[in-house]
């Protein structure tokens, strides 16, 4: 399973798509939003953990892209008669997720340091990336669900559609504290609002809420039941 994810991480790093739009992309919207506006080192702070979170929300999801085209070109098929149980391949999937999403954090966290002078303790800096990589495993697991149910453009599209959403109802792009009433108690249910709302309470010192931990935990479940069950599906046409 080892050899499987190297492989797997090598194809999502070859691509250049997603070297532009999953890492630069959200190094690009930082550095935007950041100079474009107010100069507070509060909102640059709080925006490079949103514009992380954002990073590490699509290249999570394109998981799911891979795995449709993988079923598509028949890949899939070859992988279930291979000496690999069926857990194995999610599994490794999952892990290619994981680790396919560092990049795109490390990318946004580095931007923040070197160009907006953010200033952090040393563990805040751990904490924070910590936070942001085990905090994206619900949208690996969402992608995950989409590639294994839905064709490849079809995964593409809702893909997009699940980033965008997520992201902008998250107050990830816009402060969720400019939203009117209804929208910011909407936002609070999201696992984007909650995943970044635990990077910059790291980012400023403080502890996670535990409601946004409850919060992040309840969509895990969720999308993993989604995943596992898409995958069954697929077990059953590919």
């Amino acid at each position: 399973m080892t050899a499987y994810v190297r492989l797997e991480v090598r194809r999502a790093l070859r691509d250049t798509g997603f070297v532009f739009f999953g890492i630069g992309m959200p190094v690009v919207m930082y550095l935007l939003f950041t100079n474009l506006g107010t100069n507070a080192p509060e909102w640059k702070t709080a925006s490079m953990v949103a514009m992380a979170a954002y990073g590490a929300l699509g290249s999570a999801l394109s998981t799911g892209t891979g795995i449709a085209e993988d079923k598509g070109a028949g890949w899939l098929r070859q992988l279930r008669v291979t000496p690999m149980t069926a857990r194995q391949v999610v599994t490794g999937r999952a892990l290619t997720g994981s680790v396919i999403v560092l990049p795109a954090i490390a990318a946004v966290l580095t931007a923040g340091a070197l160009v907006n002078g953010v200033r952090l303790g040393a563990w805040q800096w751990a904490a924070v990336a910590l936070a942001l990589w085990l905090g994206a495993l619900p949208f690996t697991l969402l992608g995950m669900g989409n590639g294994y149910r839905l064709s490849a453009q079809t995964t593409g599209l809702v893909n997009v559609a699940c980033n965008l959403l997520f992201s902008v109802v998250g107050g990830l792009w816009f402060p969720a504290e400019l939203f009117p009433h209804w929208l910011r108690s909407l936002s609070a249910l999201t696992p984007t609002h909650r995943f970044a709302e635990i990077g910059q309470s790291l980012a400023a010192g403080a502890a996670p809420a535990l409601a946004a931990v409850a919060v992040i935990g309840a969509w895990a479940l969720l999308f993993g039941a989604y995943a596992v069950l898409s995958y069954r599906r697929s077990a059953r046409t590919v």
